[in-house]
């Protein structure tokens, strides 16, 4: 789970974990291609996470929408053959972190539908993350529908490409949102629960679990991530 591929801008004093350098993300992506896994997307992911496929894979995504996932992780994604997907907030496509940005201190401006079409252009995918990144569960049940359904239709109408995962804004969600999320007619759906999720019947496509890299975590930090038990302790 990432969030901004890009220096940390001045003055920003919360939520520096979110960011990871460019330099950074490249180092992270010849680390897993030299441990021997390929990084994909959901959908590049999902016979292995529906246990018809194995292989040491990682599933890279990247949450908001930020331009500086197109300017700066792609080409290093693509670098390596791998691939990646990018949760859009479809209310705010082309303008800017409307939900967190007085909190931060700055506007980081989120790729427009053009820029998105770009990023599903070079081999990525395009996810959901609501229409204006709210905590689903403080939504009623009409505004959940609102911000899981109608992301799905705004952007697939938008950018003119079907829409099946999703990434629940914040990590919150509950059974309503679950379920609203398996009516909109998307095949599974990420959390920020810590853990490495498993493929097989038994795995819950709805709640999978990711494993946080950010700013202040080194090469061996990650590796202990993937490698082994360290975040599925953590769940």
């Amino acid at each position: 789970m990432y969030h901004n591929i890009a220096e940390v801008p001045e003055g920003i004093n919360v939520y520096r974990s979110l960011y990871v350098s460019p330099g950074a993300f490249a180092r992270q992506m010849v680390l897993l291609r030299m441990l021997g896994y390929r990084g994909v997307s959901m959908s590049d992911a999902m016979p292995y996470l529906q246990g018809g496929k194995e292989g040491k894979i990682v599933v890279i995504t990247l949450d908001d929408g930020y331009v500086d996932n197109l300017e700066w992780a792609m080409a290093t994604l693509r670098r390596y053959g791998f691939t990646a997907t990018c949760y859009a907030v479809s209310g705010y496509l082309g303008q800017y972190n409307a939900w967190d940005d007085e909190k931060v201190g700055v506007r980081k401006p989120l790729m427009s539908a053009e820029e998105l079409r770009a990023w599903h252009a070079g081999g990525m995918e395009v996810g959901a993350h609501s229409r204006t990144h709210v905590r689903l569960s403080q939504c009623s049940d009409q505004q959940q529908r609102e911000e899981i359904h109608g992301c799905k239709a705004e952007l697939e109408d938008r950018l003119g490409l079907g829409i099946t995962q999703f990434c629940y804004p914040y990590g919150d969600y509950d059974e309503r949102a679950v379920h609203a999320t398996r009516e909109a007619g998307y095949v599974a759906a990420t959390t920020t629960d810590r853990g490495r999720a498993t493929g097989g019947v038994s795995t819950d496509l709805w709640r999978l679990p990711r494993i946080q890299v950010a700013r202040h975590h080194l090469l061996p930090q990650v590796a202990a991530k993937v490698l082994t038990r360290y975040e599925d302790k953590r769940t």
